[in-house]
């Protein structure tokens, strides 16, 4: 944590001293896109380009914990229905299965997270069906 500004230092000094002592650390040295041009000058002036910024770099998971949650139980489900073998499917399940009772055990904001876990014996037996070779 930085330290505080002392007393009868003003700001303005007490942060060059800071941003020197951070200089000789190395603290700047291999900053992701150093030597580069910034990104959006030539672009119009937008006030909300943080927020844009930031929600490409998390892929717009700008959802409530328990959305998300959902979404991706679906997204597990289905991945079960594709998996290559039923071990597989079984790992995928087991692994939402772990967060949807750790969801209900310890509430996440956002809307009711309306979400049980998948039976996963019913899931595997809908697997075996779907993965059977054509007998014909």
């Amino acid at each position: 944590m930085t330290e505080r500004k002392p007393a009868g230092v003003g700001f303005e000094t007490w942060i060059e001293r800071q941003i020197r002592e951070a200089q000789d650390r190395g603290d700047f040295e291999d900053l992701p896109g150093a030597g580069k041009p910034l990104k959006g000058l030539h672009e119009p002036h937008d006030e909300l380009w943080w927020v844009k910024e930031k929600l490409r770099r998390e892929e717009g998971t700008a959802l409530p914990p328990t959305l998300l949650l959902r979404k991706e139980a679906a997204a597990a489900r289905e991945a079960a229905g594709k998996a290559r073998t039923e071990a597989e499917a079984r790992s995928i399940l087991a692994d939402i299965n772990a967060r949807i009772v750790e969801a209900i055990r310890k509430p996440m904001s956002g809307p009711p997270l309306n979400l049980m876990p998948f039976d996963v014996e019913h899931v595997v037996a809908r697997w075996r069906a779907d993965h059977q070779p054509d007998q014909g």
